[in-house]
């Protein structure tokens, strides 16, 4: 008899339930023999197919795989976890590697699944979710080692490394952030056969991630933004080059400053000796545009292999991020630009309690006294700092301003960045004309010339340098000069220019003497 039509609801019922009845008049076929051996030769063609796969673990369960490896049982042994911030986790990396290595027979496997996401290495290995998770594919991240774009490093950010630790075996989760799965920090989660050997290894691996960290003699910053680029919000960024002879400053400040930045740390040694502390606070202080970042570029050039973290307006809320940096990689230089922008910020203190300032200040004071780390501060208004730092005294041991050039230095700038194209009378000429400029507006001067004889394609000359000033120097001006520091001391170049409501910049008058200056340029106690 022709069998019903497949559409047939009698039909569908039967393919779904078995336990109802068919309308069908034709018996069920019994199964021929000859295909349950031909099924069970292709699932056994097919398990050797699997098998033979490079690092191939196909149904393999995880559980299977830690207790062959570590001969007991993994849910019946304690698993010691530790979190890994998330710029560390190439060091982690990088020192997990290093102790495998010394395992020939090592192996590393994968965990299959998205639940692995949201499992720790004690709840993948119970079995609570059915059969238990089975052995998978190995995740890798390309994470930045340093500021050039080929300093890369493959990083496993889900996997579990099996080798032996002291001659025991042992097994190795290592995880990566992962913002998708909620997951800011990684995880390094370790299980063996005792908690001693552990915690050996975790502190083995601690050490190693300091000794062979690539923060370690590094520029870097801190960042803000969650879906960055690099090890987290942590940017590296190329040691600038600047020689001294390239920072115009007043007779004696620049040897001043590199002693205490610089000195310090090359003769830490004999201080230590004498019973003298290492920590040191530096403040930069002087009109917009005048050289106090040009000062820090050179002493970040001057100290090749130093480690060197940049914080500077909303990334100064990193401040103990960045002195635990400083901490773990000295000898360590910590630069705070534009502090005075922060000196009422208190949006970032519990419960607005304190002004962000004093957070910064704390830092200052959280090192120990023979850290070899240096901070140095800058601001433009010295004044916005004056209560927080003589509320904290001893935070800042040098003070040095960083004034408006004189016309010598005018001089000297000019040369610095025009000295081949232009005469010597045009520059002295240029230098007198431009009293109470920056070493900003110096350089954009020079620039100008240069682009002026460009357009009438020409090579620079002291004529191009002349009219350059002029309209530097014009009314029109006005703004441009405030916003390369002329004037910018008080405002006056705002305060009241073409667009600018007048009194929009003023502040109240206040004066630095109540926390004073003390001999050696330093800032000393008030009173």
């Amino acid at each position: 008899m022709t069998p019903g039509p497949v559409d047939s609801p009698a039909s569908y019922r039967h393919v779904m339930d078995p336990s109802t009845p068919s309308t069908s008049s034709t018996p069920p076929t019994a199964p021929d023999a000859d295909d349950d051996a031909l099924l069970a030769d292709f699932h056994t063609v097919l398990r050797r197919l699997l098998d033979r796969l490079p690092g191939s673990d196909a149904g393999r369960r995880l559980a299977d795989a830690l207790h062959e490896h570590l001969g007991t049982a993994p849910h019946l042994l304690a698993v010691v976890s530790a979190p890994v911030p998330a710029h560390r986790l190439v060091d982690a990396d990088i020192a997990l590697s290093e102790v495998m290595a010394a395992d020939p027979d090592a192996s590393i496997i994968g965990i299959a699944g998205d639940a692995r996401h949201h499992m720790s290495l004690g709840d993948l290995v119970q079995g609570f979710h059915g059969p238990g998770m089975s052995v998978g594919q190995v995740d890798y991240d390309r994470m930045p080692t340093g500021p050039g774009t080929d300093d890369q490093r493959q990083v496993v950010t889900s996997g579990i490394r099996l080798f032996t630790f002291e001659g025991r075996p042992v097994a190795v989760r290592q995880q990566g952030m992962n913002r998708q799965f909620g997951r800011e920090s990684g995880t390094i989660e370790v299980v063996a056969e005792d908690r001693d050997l552990s915690d050996a290894l975790m502190a083995r691996v601690q050490a190693l991630m300091d000794e062979r960290s690539v923060i370690r003699g590094q520029v870097l910053t801190f960042g803000s933004d969650p879906y960055g680029q690099g090890l987290a919000g942590v940017t590296f960024i190329e040691r600038p080059s600047v020689d001294a002879a390239a920072v115009v400053l007043p007779d004696g400040v620049l040897e001043r400053v590199a002693r205490h930045v610089i000195g310090m740390g090359e003769h830490r040694e004999r201080l230590v000796a004498h019973g003298q502390h290492l920590k040191r606070g530096v403040l930069l202080y002087g009109p917009p545009g005048t050289g106090k970042t040009h000062t820090v570029r050179h002493l970040l050039s001057a100290t090749p292999g130093t480690t060197a973290v940049l914080l500077s307006g909303g990334s100064l809320r990193f401040i103990h991020d960045a002195a635990k940096v400083a901490r773990a990689h000295q000898p360590a230089i910590v630069v705070l630009e534009d502090c005075d922008l922060v000196a009422e910020d208190r949006s970032f203190a519990p419960m607005g309690a304190s002004p962000l300032l004093f957070e910064v200040l704390d830092a200052l004071d959280g090192l120990d006294a023979d850290a070899d780390v240096a901070f140095v501060l800058t601001t433009n208004r010295v004044e916005d700092l004056e209560v927080a730092l003589s509320q904290r005294p001893g935070r800042v041991d040098l003070a040095a301003e960083i004034p408006l050039p004189d016309a010598e230095g005018r001089r000297e700038l000019l040369r610095l960045y025009g000295g081949h194209l232009f005469g010597a009378e045009a520059i002295s000429a240029a230098a007198a004309r431009a009293e109470g400029t920056t070493a900003s507006f110096t350089k954009e001067l020079v620039r100008r010339a240069v682009l002026a004889a460009a357009i009438a394609d020409e090579p620079p000359s002291d004529e191009h340098l002349g009219l350059a000033l002029d309209e530097l120097m014009s009314d029109t001006q006005q703004l441009t000069r405030s916003l390369l520091g002329v004037g910018s001391g008080d405002d006056a170049g705002l305060d009241g220019a073409a667009g600018m409501p007048p009194g929009r910049f003023s502040r109240p008058a206040r004066s630095v003497a109540s926390f004073g200056t003390s001999s050696d340029g330093g800032i000393s106690d008030p009173g």
